[in-house]
């Protein structure tokens, strides 16, 4: 075995190991934040539930270009990371200090703008979420690179359970929104302790001049491509907070919520793996080509069946999970659900140009996006309220996202021929689930057995995948996809 051979193979070990524990990391924060989810709409209800939605959206916006896509070079450095740390702690930290303070400047007009004049403290406090973000960004990034997931789950698991205990037993006290606000910034500042903890270089703050101009080159296109991801992701809450006000946007976002278990239960596990195994193989341009579609079958074959249930069975899953109240999230659900299993290709699509350096094209590729995205949504909302926004949101990344990132993967050798072929059989039998569902749930209409039925199909279709991709999966063992 040659030194490069043995490298990869250690590499893809490293990679395996990493994938499981992201995995189990993904499935315990899921499984807790849903749970508390639950517990804390049931509690606040949809006006008080709109109300934090309010400050977590100000919060992801800031969050999407933090500390300028710098720390996303540490994963990617071809040499030591050492070199680039503490330039990348610094810019991280003075970006969000400065941002941090913008935020607590521009609240009060933020949330009038929202709808919502009264959740600006809420807005203001939360911000403190963007220091603490960028103070461990160096940490988190060097774990990603070193394929440390044991100690990320660790930190995750802590911020996931501490904040949730806390909100719910604030919430309980009568805080309402503020409950939701101190959970979480006392969740992030203990995984920010630990994240510190377990950094694999020491903590140090530095400016390379030299290098600066290179991290701010990668860096930047990619922050600007992450805030208009964010708009892609966000805008749609945007325009139902400032047209139909803070509880039209607490169903809205209750649903967006939902859609998005399957986006942060598969897909972010190989977020935090991907682009580093993509990374190791950017030498061999044949291999890095065929770990793509390896990557995206089995995760095709996972996600599209639970996709394609959740968009069914959207009244049964909110009025049963989340209470009657809670049903006009049920017809945003049903969209949002659909886009998830697009968004999926989405982003391991990112991931894999982002390694390829093709980050102006992202930048233009999201650009292009957004400026669709806004006049569809008003249109959407002005002509079906808030299952228009969500229908519009879903036209556009089929009939137009969709095919620039199909384009844009065929210049950089993923052709159409690969991509459809990996997700074929997954798209097959995601339609026959649909219908199997649709018979079902007609047959045994609402209360708990149609959602075991549900439950019972859609898992039995992914692990029937699951089995048929075993092989995929290797690639991750082995780091060698041919």
């Amino acid at each position: 075995m040659t030194t490069t051979e043995a490298q990869r193979t250690a590499g893809g070990r490293r990679a395996s190991q990493a994938l499981v524990w992201s995995f189990a990391n993904t499935a315990l924060a899921k499984f807790g934040t849903l749970a508390i989810g639950i517990a804390l709409a049931r509690i606040l209800g949809p006006e008080e539930f709109g109300s934090f939605a309010v400050a977590m959206v100000a919060l992801m916006a800031i969050l999407s270009f933090n500390e300028l896509g710098v720390s996303l070079a540490i994963v990617r450095w071809r040499d030591d990371p050492a070199g680039i740390a503490p330039t990348v702690t610094t810019i991280s930290v003075a970006m969000s200090a400065a941002l941090t303070v913008l935020t607590i400047v521009a609240a009060p007009a933020f949330a009038r703008a929202m709808g919502d004049p009264e959740a600006a403290i809420v807005v203001q406090l939360l911000s403190l979420c963007i220091l603490v973000n960028g103070v461990v960004a160096t940490p988190a990034a060097l774990l990603q690179r070193y394929f440390r997931q044991d100690q990320r789950t660790i930190a995750d698991q802590v911020n996931v359970w501490v904040g949730a205990v806390t909100s719910v037993g604030l919430a309980l006290l009568g805080l309402g929104a503020m409950a939701l606000v101190v959970g979480r910034l006392s969740g992030a500042v203990l995984s920010a302790l630990l994240l510190l903890r377990y950094s694999p270089l020491p903590y140090r703050f530095g400016l390379d001049r030299l290098r600066v101009r290179a991290l701010l080159g990668f860096g930047v296109p990619l922050a600007g491509a992450s805030v208009i991801v964010f708009l892609v992701g966000f805008v749609d809450q945007l325009v139902v907070g400032s047209v139909l006000g803070a509880t039209y946007l607490g169903y809205y976002v209750l649903a967006a919520n939902l859609a998005n278990w399957p986006v942060t239960m598969f897909s972010q596990p190989l977020r935090m793996v991907a682009p580093a195994l993509f990374a190791r193989l950017q030498d061999d341009p044949g291999a890095m080509r065929a770990a793509f579609p390896r990557v995206l079958r089995p995760l095709s074959g996972v996600a599209l069946p639970v996709c394609v249930a959740l968009s069914v069975a959207a009244p049964e899953v909110v009025g049963f999970i989340y209470g009657e109240e809670w049903l006009p999230a049920a017809p945003v659900l049903r969209w949002l659900a659909l886009l998830a299993a697009v968004r999926i290709l989405f982003e391991l699509a990112y991931d894999y140009l982002v390694v390829l350096g093709r980050s102006h094209s992202i930048l233009v590729l999201q650009v292009v996006w957004i400026v669709a995205l806004a006049p569809a949504l008003w249109i959407g909302i002005r002509t079906g309220g808030l299952e228009g926004a969500a229908f519009a949101v879903f036209l556009v990344g089929v009939a137009l996202s969709l095919p620039m990132y199909v384009g844009e993967l065929a210049r950089s050798g993923q052709h159409l021929k690969g991509i459809l072929a990996a997700v074929a059989m997954a798209s097959g039998l995601a339609l026959g689930l649909a219908g199997l569902l649709i018979v079902s749930l007609a047959a045994f209409p609402g209360g708990w057995v149609s959602l075991v039925i549900v439950g019972a199909l859609t898992g039995t279709a992914a692990t029937a995948q699951l089995w048929r991709c075993r092989d995929d999966l290797k690639v991750f063992q082995t780091g060698d996809p041919r």
